[in-house]
């Protein structure tokens, strides 16, 4: 049966994770979803979990799942805040959307220690600093 879908691939999908520093300059740190495309995406389902080993222990987040109805076209959606403690995590976000009948996904993985201010960069669209993937 699977053989039978038409998947085509993903393009114009990003996901950042990003530092915003709030009214009292402390720290705060988001995750959103980047459509760089000249069309919208709709029903856009997230899942969101965290999994690794923190000092030889095993560690697993809770599965958070997210909908946004639309992403209009070059623009994003903030997905959900994360916990800085979270990027000794592999953190990972499956990301399933619809562009009118065509369903499109795509995993996303931020490994382990990747989410450090030595890969940041200006990411487009948020206008903050980040890493960006995808």
């Amino acid at each position: 049966m699977k053989e039978h879908l038409n998947f085509k691939p993903v393009e114009g999908i990003q996901i950042a994770i990003v530092k915003k520093l709030n009214d009292a300059h402390a720290e705060e740190w988001y995750v959103y979803l980047l459509n760089h495309n000249e069309y919208p995406i709709e029903n856009v389902l997230i899942t969101t979990k965290g999994y690794g080993s923190i000092n030889g222990e095993e560690k697993k987040t809770s599965v958070l799942r997210h909908l946004i109805e639309v992403v209009e076209p070059k623009s994003c959606a903030l997905i959900e805040p994360i916990q800085p403690e979270l990027f000794e995590l592999s953190n990972e976000f499956w990301v399933s959307y619809y562009i009118g009948k065509q369903i499109f996904d795509k995993k996303f993985v931020f490994v382990a220690g990747s989410v450090s201010e030595i890969n940041f960069i200006d990411v487009p669209i948020v206008g903050l600093r980040g890493v960006l993937h995808g």
